[in-house]
């Protein structure tokens, strides 16, 4: 089988013109020629010093604290079925892992275990890599793999973001079935995608929990886990990364004191909210024919207050 795939994988690299049209091909090119790496290389994927491995470990560990419970859910609709659960970080290395033990064996030996690195310059094509060096979720199935040491599994990743919006690692569900069959892969990767945005999710109302969390454009789109956060000038302190993509939100946006008014979606809970304070400050001014003072006692506010309202609701 080794010598086989690796025939089969310098045989498309010689056609230039499939690996320009197959994602596999490109990133197979990507393994031999940019990184180096040989499709029969019979070695294990690396793996970090316990201390290095530790490091790592801290540096998620806000995520991976948010994670747990989705761990653990995911392994629980996918365990039973031969599939070991990874959370790894951006640089490919799982930090946190759920296996059945009747499996653990087999993903050991495979290298399917924390601390283990699966960069795309390390490993060759694969689900966890690729789909790092992409950046979008992907599967990668038995031969598609680039090494022929890891052609007998197949592999769900889904990539999660921090609180700012930048990748921070990855989600993974690799199965050890070689009855692993098309549909059952693609609600596994249906599983994998809730899950990595529900971490995500979790790991942003975490960070900004001070701030109140809202959920950005209609109810359409409320998998994509888009969420503000808001603080209490309903000024836009943070976004997710489908919040960023969906209302064109920057770093620098929000730096620039972003009203939550300015980028919410017209006709949202949130957005009816501030019509109806707008509204009422709008009738105190008139009613006070226009003293804020005087406007600022009716609504029982301070003068301060009542102007960075006006401020902030654009009167």
């Amino acid at each position: 089988m080794g010598g086989d795939h690796g025939d089969r994988v310098r045989r498309m690299l010689d056609d230039g013109a499939d690996a320009a049209r197959s994602a596999i091909a490109a990133s197979w090119r990507r393994s031999m020629t940019l990184h180096g790496l040989d499709p029969e290389d019979r070695g294990g994927a690396a793996t970090l010093t316990a201390k290095e491995l530790r490091q790592a470990q801290q540096a998620m560990e806000p995520m991976t604290r948010a994670a747990q419970g989705v761990l653990d859910r995911l392994f629980l609709a996918v365990g039973d079925t031969g599939c070991c659960v990874l959370l790894c970080n951006a640089e490919g290395v799982a930090v946190e892992r759920r296996g059945a033990s009747a499996d653990d064996e087999t993903f050991r030996r495979w290298g399917l275990w924390t601390g283990a690195v699966w960069s795309e310059a390390a490993e060759g094509t694969n689900g966890i890599g690729t789909a790092l060096a992409e950046h979008r979720p992907l599967t990668i199935d038995r031969d598609q793999h680039f090494h022929s040491r890891n052609t007998a599994m197949a592999c769900t990743s889904h990539p999660i973001h921090d609180p700012q919006g930048r990748l921070a690692g990855l989600l993974d569900v690799s199965s050890c079935r070689a009855d692993a069959t098309e549909g059952v892969m693609r609600l596994i990767a249906g599983a994998v995608a809730d899950a990595a945005r529900a971490i995500e999710a979790q790991t942003f109302r975490q960070h900004f929990h001070d701030a109140r969390i809202v959920l950005a454009g209609d109810a359409a789109e409320r998998n994509t886990a888009a969420l503000l956060a808001v603080d209490r000038h309903d000024l836009v302190v943070g976004a997710t990364r489908a919040a960023r993509l969906a209302l064109s939100i920057t770093d620098e946006r929000i730096a620039g004191q972003l009203a939550a008014a300015e980028v919410l979606v017209a006709g949202s809970v949130e957005t009816d909210l501030l019509e109806a304070e707008r509204g009422a400050v709008r009738r105190a001014l008139a009613l006070n024919s226009g003293n804020v003072s005087a406007a600022a006692r009716a609504l029982g506010v301070s003068r301060a207050t009542l102007h960075r309202k006006m401020n902030r609701l654009g009167l």
